[in-house]
């Protein structure tokens, strides 16, 4: 016999862990397109189909979970609860967790006055949608049922509207879909963001909503402006109207509106009350940035901006100092802060199941589809109720021809459980006929009943066949449909919050951008200092302040009211304006430009240019010997952008940057001392700004080009000794006799 096999412990512990974990470490590779498709594609439709983007009801399926969980709680006309009990009993079709559920119904209420017609009547601290800072209370504090708008939504919903399906455990059915009698999908905000989409859907005025349902159901050519002139957002503030974005919105269902805060001068104070800032800001953002454009200058009529927010609502109060026009600070603080602001629209919505981006007109005509078939389907299953009726009803009148008969046949009858089948057999009726006939009570076997069955017989055939034909005809489904669009714009409709006021009447006004307009003398430095004097001041100074090593680069005369370019060293340009530096003196340092404009780590300010229209040529001169030539314009932005990339070529540093009211002749010098002057008009213009630009000067190996400076008529005794006739040249050393003298100083 064979000895057995001895294994030790330790082998036989690490092949029973290889057994539970094989293949663990090892590398597999696996194509990523699979693996994107089988991992991630999943979630992101889930994410897109069952939680962030609304369907046609107007609703996400949190928001769905949570209204029909109040509503199957009796709370549509019932006395409030506790929102606790509401999210507990919630968590039954929504597994996200209370705080996901509890905040869904925050921003449906009341209290929190995000939606134009709120979902949920609330009672306690339920914060505001216009402050940042202000927390609603813990559920266990606050109490909620459904407001009484709610009742257009469930109204018919156990008339098997829509369908319902089962929930994440299969324990309850939930219906997919609610059978909203008005479209809500445009009446309150949506705001959603998915995977690799989104939705925002902003609120349209109720009253202006049905009307323009009911007018696109009459005549499918309706002009949808004529009835629904723009959205109305719930914090009353103004819209500006821009007719081409209007448009743009409601045919493709994207665009941006402008919207703009309500404000109220207070004479007695002295003070602007802000009563409406617009839906995609709050108060706390533009009182930081308010206070911060104080604290930098830009804004100095204010003398103190606070939150006056209270039980009368949003009021931002700004105190003004004496002698401010109200209107033209407000012009200004329109334009650096958020109290006007853009709501970028998404229209973008489930339809079917596939999400679709569509503008007002086509989300009204598809939601006028989905109620059509909402009221097919109630009218159906209303038919089917009164057929089954009618059918018990001709059984019990069979009956009543003769009770004799049938009293006769149940009392001969020895079982209980023969007396249907014979009745069925006695007078020619089914079995659903027959045990209604059998549950009839002695006491209804008189005259009266007897001709009050007859009589509902005739009624419920009159009104089957009134639902058969409402069935068998859209148009008065459609007829239908419009009384109830007019009955619930009548009964739940308000006036437009927001204001429309047109282009025209609100462009800024030039005194509320200008500046004081003075002559000054700009100073830029070697190591990046800035200083702005002006000329009394300049006349009463003495020598300038500097640091160790520093010198004076440029001195420009201008005005206070201009623009600012500074060339970096990292080919940056920074712009800002002359009126963002104090004036100063020349016994002061002055404004170090790199700290003052926020530069990035170790970028230097390298040369500065003065300008109002940006009419002139940008010249670039680079180590290499290459020169570009630029106009000035290319640095001009319409927006107030503060820093540009790209402002010159970065192949090669940059030796001397030049600004030239028009071509001239300038004077290029290499390391070697060689000399070349030249012509700006043989560069050509680059309207690129990185443009590498033309070799002007050939350099000898180991020599670079060390300058470029403006020609002035003098500065050589033999000015043709340096100019040539074709680029590249090589130029030529300074004679001896000009080799001394100050003239040729260019640096």
């Amino acid at each position: 016999m064979a000895p057995k096999k001895r294994t030790s412990k330790k082998s036989a512990k690490s092949e029973a862990v290889k057994g539970y974990i094989k293949g663990a470490g090892e590398v597999v590779e696996q194509p990523i397109v699979s693996t994107i498709r089988e991992n991630f594609m999943p979630y992101a439709m889930s994410v897109i189909l069952s939680r962030a983007i609304p369907e046609i009801d107007g609703f996400k399926p949190s928001h769905r979970k949570l209204l029909y969980t109040m509503y199957k709680m009796g709370l549509l006309n019932g006395a409030r609860t506790k929102s606790a009990n509401i999210v507990g009993a919630t968590m039954k079709l929504n597994p996200h967790g209370d705080a996901a559920i509890y905040d869904t119904m925050v921003r449906l209420s009341k209290g929190y006055e995000a939606l134009l017609h709120p979902y949920v009547d609330s009672k306690g601290n339920f914060g505001k949608f216009y402050s940042r800072d202000m927390a609603w209370a813990a559920s266990r504090y606050t109490e909620a049922k459904l407001a009484p708008i709610c009742t257009e939504l469930f109204k018919d919903i156990d008339r098997d509207t829509v369908d319902f399906v089962d929930n994440y455990d299969n324990t309850m059915k939930e219906p997919s879909l609610l059978p909203t009698s008005f479209p809500s999908v445009l009446v309150n905000a949506n705001t959603g963001i998915a995977v690799g989409m989104a939705s925002n859907i902003c609120s349209f005025n109720l009253r202006e909503i049905c009307e323009t349902t009911a007018a696109i159901i009459r005549d499918p050519e309706h002009d949808v402006k004529s009835t629904l002139p723009a959205p109305d957002f719930i914090g009353g503030c103004q819209i500006i109207y821009d007719e081409k974005v209007i448009d743009q919105v409601y045919e493709t269902g994207r665009g941006s509106i402008r919207l703009r805060a309500k404000y109220e001068y207070d004479k007695s104070a002295n003070c602007i009350d802000v009563l409406s800032i617009p839906s995609t800001t709050t108060c706390e953002v533009i009182i930081d940035k308010i206070i911060d454009l104080v604290k930098q200058g830009k804004v100095k009529e204010i003398s103190d901006v606070r939150d006056e927010t209270g039980i009368d609502g949003l009021k931002i109060t700004i105190d003004l100092k004496r002698g401010v026009d109200p209107d033209k600070l407000m012009a200004k603080l329109f334009k650096l802060t958020t109290l006007e602001d853009s709501y970028a629209c998404n229209f973008n919505v489930l339809i079917g199941g596939v999400p679709m981006v569509l503008g007002v007109k086509a989300l009204l005509e598809e939601w006028i589809a989905f109620r059509i078939e909402c009221v097919k389907r109630r009218t159906f299953f209303d038919r089917t109720k009164k057929a089954d009726r009618l059918h018990l009803l001709r059984g019990l009148e069979k009956i009543l021809l003769d009770i004799d008969k049938a009293i006769k046949i149940i009392r001969e009858t020895d079982e209980e459980a023969e007396v249907v089948p014979n009745l069925m057999i006695g007078f020619g009726i089914d079995q659903i006929q027959a045990e209604y006939v059998a549950e009839i009570k002695l006491r209804h076997l008189n005259r009266e009943y007897i001709l009050k069955r007859t009589q509902d017989i005739k009624d419920l055939e009159n009104e089957i066949a009134e639902l058969d034909a409402i069935l068998k005809s859209k148009a008065r489904i459609k007829t239908i449909i419009v009384k109830e669009l007019k009955a619930v714009g009548e009964k739940y409709g308000q006036p437009r919050k927001s204001i429309i006021i047109y282009e025209d009447t609100v462009k800024y006004e030039a005194e509320a951008e200008s500046v004081p307009d003075y002559a000054c003398t700009f100073f830029f430095t070697k190591e990046g200092y800035f200083k702005k004097i002006t000329p009394q001041s300049l006349r009463m100074s003495g020598a300038h302040k500097l640091k160790d090593g520093d010198e004076i680069t440029q001195e420009i005369e201008f005005s206070n009211n201009c623009d600012l370019l500074f060339f970096t060293d990292k080919a940056q340009v920074y712009k800002t304006k002359a009126s963002e530096f104090s004036d100063t003196k020349t016994s002061v340092l002055g404004d170090y430009v790199a700290a003052k404009l926020g530069m990035d780590e170790g970028e230097n300010a390298v040369y500065m240019v003065a300008t109002k229209d940006y009419k002139g040529i940008m010249l670039f001169a680079f180590e290499n010997g290459k020169a570009a030539k630029v106009p000035l314009e290319a640095y001009a932005t319409k927006t107030n952008r503060k820093k540009l990339t790209g402002a010159f070529s970065d192949k090669s540093p940059v030796a001397s940057i030049l600004c030239l009211d028009e071509d001239k002749e300038v004077v290029f010098t290499a390391s070697s001392g060689r000399m070349l002057l030249v012509h700006t008009g043989a560069l050509s213009l680059k309207t690129t700004r990185s443009t590498q630009g033309v070799a002007v000067m050939k350099l000898k190996k180991g020599h670079r080009l060390f300058g470029v400076s403006n020609y002035t008529e003098g500065m050589f005794k033999k000015p043709q000794r340096y100019r040539t006739r074709s680029l590249p040249a090589l130029g030529a050393l300074p004679s001896a006799e000009e080799s001394s003298g100050e003239q040729l100083s260019i640096l």
